[in-house]
């Protein structure tokens, strides 16, 4: 079974830089291959519509069929909020904590991220997950796509 890799904006956004260029592109190449399914939602779509032009089409390159798409409900909504009530991270990280909890109650295998300060960080992910456990979540991988490429033996 092919894994279900969340990505937020800044994984798209890693395509064109030049600091997360290659390993953001050696993911892509996995999702061209099928290795993986990329998960994305609404919230995604909706940060990507203020984005420059080549990284707000980006996603357009690849087949629907390599996506999922994912939306932001009510649970979604309450769980982001309760990430801030508890102190994960402040009320400035509103959209950070919708993409973990997008993630969190579609039981994805692993989170893509690019932002070490509010995602792919060792506090902030023990925080998400230790609420994660309190409310019967399970635990949620987060990764930087530069954990997630293969690499040949």
């Amino acid at each position: 079974m092919k894994s279900r890799i969340y990505i937020d904006t800044s994984v798209v956004g890693g395509f064109f830089d030049m600091e997360f260029k290659e390993a953001t592109r050696s993911l892509f190449e996995r999702l061209e291959k099928g290795e993986i399914i990329f998960v994305v939602s609404d919230l995604l779509e909706l940060e990507l519509s203020n984005a420059p032009e080549r990284v707000r089409n980006l996603l357009y390159n690849y087949s629907s069929d390599k996506f999922e798409r994912v939306v932001l409900t009510e649970e979604v909504i309450k769980l982001a909020n309760i990430y801030i009530e508890e102190g994960v991270v402040g009320k400035t990280s509103l959209e950070d904590c919708r993409h973990i909890a997008l993630a969190t109650v579609n039981r994805v295998d692993v989170l893509a991220s690019w932002n070490f300060k509010h995602i792919v960080n060792l506090e902030r992910i023990k925080g998400y997950n230790s609420i994660n456990y309190k409310l019967g979540y399970q635990m949620l991988e987060i990764r930087s796509p530069q954990n997630l490429i293969n690499y040949e033996d």
